[in-house]
């Protein structure tokens, strides 16, 4: 018998916690208690970057509270349709980095695999949100087209599942992912960059761990986390599954405006990560990709935040401070 005091969500599998995510502005206000009428800033409720957000990780906002910085990271503001000088929909310029489709390759040594282009958050600042998925969706023949292009660069030692979000995908399909890579004898490392978790738990199943870790290659799983109230109990608890299995635990975060902009909430961020077997890695200024300049801070203010945090924190807790340069071919220290 389910508890009374459980949510309906807390009973389905990952695949119908994703199906249920919040769709409409007017639907995740609600669940929150904010009467739209009473917003202190405009909405945008017919967005062209949709809205969507699983109630697991709306289970972690405060009720009541406008400025919850987890809501501020996805709800969508008229402030995004205002087009900001120096903001473009390819910050990074990762057109010209698209070899063939699926593939990303701006850096030596390491080549993006574009494993799925759904996510199960749209983030508001996401550098991708414009990014031409339709042209990267592969079908199976393509994917051996992009695999191919792994097998004839000797030089390829890691590659990288990003999207989108690569977890979207079935465990089937990355398990048959990760084996074929696994087959390359130049790859000797696979990282996953996913915010999946963080906003889902439930993702990190038993075979999705398996899945990850029945080759010979090493795997490191780099978390997206931007605030210390997404680091809950839930994800904590599944995070441990991968530890046991031998991952290595990265974060990387975006410095964002009005979210974690202050010393005291990147110092926490860094101790509830740390305490849950995940090593700060880097911090992000924001990419400058059109609709989400109201995040930004001044290079001066990010510069004094990490300074703050150097001086709080032991050097393992403190993130590079980083910014992506397309022009460079690696990323810039701040």
């Amino acid at each position: 018998m389910i508890p009374l005091s459980q949510a309906q969500w807390q009973t389905e599998t990952w695949q119908e916690q994703l199906s249920g995510a919040f769709r409409r502005v007017e639907d995740l206000l609600t669940e929150l208690a904010l009467p739209t009428a009473e917003a202190p800033y405009e909405l945008d409720f017919s967005p062209g970057f949709a809205l969507r957000v699983p109630q697991a990780f709306v289970s972690l906002m405060q009720k009541g509270d406008w400025y919850d910085p987890l809501l501020l990271q996805v709800l969508p503001l008229a402030q995004e349709n205002i087009a900001s000088p120096g903001y473009s929909n390819d910050p990074l310029e990762e057109s010209h980095a698209n070899p063939v489709p699926g593939i990303i390759h701006k850096y030596h040594g390491r080549v993006l695999l574009v494993a799925s282009p759904a996510c199960a958050v749209n983030c508001r600042y996401c550098f991708r949100r414009h990014f031409p998925y339709g042209d990267n969706q592969l079908s199976r023949s393509q994917w051996q087209q992009a695999l191919d292009y792994v097998r004839e660069r000797a030089d390829i030692s890691e590659v990288i599942l990003s999207g989108g979000d690569p977890l979207v995908s079935s465990d089937d399909r990355i398990e048959e992912l990760v084996l074929t890579i696994s087959e390359i004898p130049t790859v000797e490392r696979l990282r996953i960059h996913t915010r999946f978790p963080v906003v889902l738990p439930d993702r990190i199943s038993d075979k999705l761990v398996a899945s990850l870790t029945s080759t010979r290659l090493q795997t490191v799983f780099v978390l997206h986390c931007n605030h210390p109230n997404e680091v809950g109990a839930a994800l904590s608890e599944r995070l441990q599954l991968l530890r046991q299995a031998g991952v290595t635990l990265l974060n990387q975060s975006v410095l964002l405006h009005g979210i974690n902009d202050d010393a005291k909430t990147l110092c926490k961020l860094s101790e509830k990560l740390f305490n849950a077997g995940v090593l700060p890695y880097y911090l992000h200024v924001l990419d400058r990709v059109q609709g989400a300049a109201h995040f930004a801070l001044s290079d001066t203010g990010a510069q004094a935040l990490h300074k703050q945090m150097m001086e709080a924190l032991p050097g393992y807790l403190v993130p590079k401070l980083v910014r992506e340069d397309p022009r460079v071919a690696h990323k810039c220290p701040l």
